[in-house]
């Protein structure tokens, strides 16, 4: 009984140590008495036991890694405080295993090495403008050389940039400058646009105002003559009217009598005038053969007629 007990004891641990689960994105390397012996995949494996044994466990999920802060001098030789993140992922777990003693290690080493000298080839204002070159290059330097060691490096972020106190200062004053000269700027193109606004606005006041008065002074003009005309072709109307009717019978009897009534009306005016010495003739008859000659005056262009 007790030899049956030992034997179902030996037998659990036999089966407990020779089953292995392994987790989903995890790899396991196997050892066969110190040799590599293959890798176990997600899900139930077997091994034999006190023989074989796990001597390593990998996750292959994509792993951020904190690269510590370094001091970096760029090409203008100014000092700049750097730290970023690298996510990385195990690619190859016997590569992990054996390919370096300790992987993030030397991944951690690569990069701070490879970041100062990618930053010493710029200037200091180029560090600031190329994060995503000095990224590129950092990955592209790491996955060369992280292929031996099975890690696939999948990105590298810079998470901060930091200057000297000093160049702070400097970078402050210049940033206040350019702003301000873009302020400048910005007001004297505002007052350039307002004054050729100005200019413009009067400019066209002044062509509608000389449109307003040439267009007046055309109408002042079309009024008047049209006025002349109008007087003109109401005289030329009266005269054919005044000459139809002297025509007529009785009509030269009638200018007669008018032109008499004109005279005496003008000698009555010189009469009245206080400062006039009136000359009457004598001979009254003499007036009459005065307005004879007018009278024949005026017959003779109607007979020319």
């Amino acid at each position: 009984m007790p030899i049956a007990i030992v034997v179902f004891i030996i037998a659990v641990i036999f089966i407990a140590r020779s089953v292995q689960v392994v987790p989903q994105q995890h790899a396991w390397v196997k050892e066969r008495l110190g040799k590599y012996a293959g890798t176990l995949t997600p899900g139930l494996n077997f091994i034999v036991p006190f023989i074989d044994k796990i001597a390593y466990k990998h996750s292959l999920k994509e792993i951020p890694l904190d690269v510590p802060e370094q001091v970096c001098i760029t090409k203008d030789n100014t000092q700049l405080k750097v730290d970023g993140i690298l996510y990385f992922q195990v690619t190859d777990p016997m590569r992990a295993s054996y390919g370096a003693s300790n992987y993030v290690v030397a991944i951690t080493q690569l990069a701070q090495t490879t970041l100062r000298s990618v930053i010493g080839r710029l200037e200091l204002d180029k560090t600031f403008e190329e994060r995503e070159m000095i990224n590129a290059q950092v990955v592209n330097a790491i996955d060369e050389a992280a292929l031996n060691w099975g890690v696939k490096v999948l990105r590298y972020e810079i998470k901060d940039l930091t200057p000297p106190a000093e160049i702070l200062r400097s970078m402050q004053a210049q940033i206040t400058a350019e702003r301000e000269k873009r302020a400048l700027i910005a007001a004297s193109e505002g007052k350039r646009q307002e004054q050729i606004n100005l200019a413009t606005g009067e400019r066209e006041a002044f062509i509608a105002r000389s449109e307003g008065e040439k267009q007046a002074a055309i109408n002042r003009a079309q009024g008047e003559a049209a006025s002349i005309l109008a007087v003109a072709e109401a005289t030329a109307e009266a005269l054919t009217r005044v000459a139809a009717a002297i025509r007529q019978p009785g009509g030269e009897q009638a200018v007669q009598l008018k032109v008499a009534e004109k005279a005496v009306e003008a000698y009555g005016k010189v009469a009245a005038d206080a400062n006039t010495t009136l000359i009457v003739p004598s001979n009254m008859s003499e007036v009459a053969t005065l307005l004879g000659s007018a009278m024949k005056m005026l017959q003779t262009p109607a007979a020319g007629r």
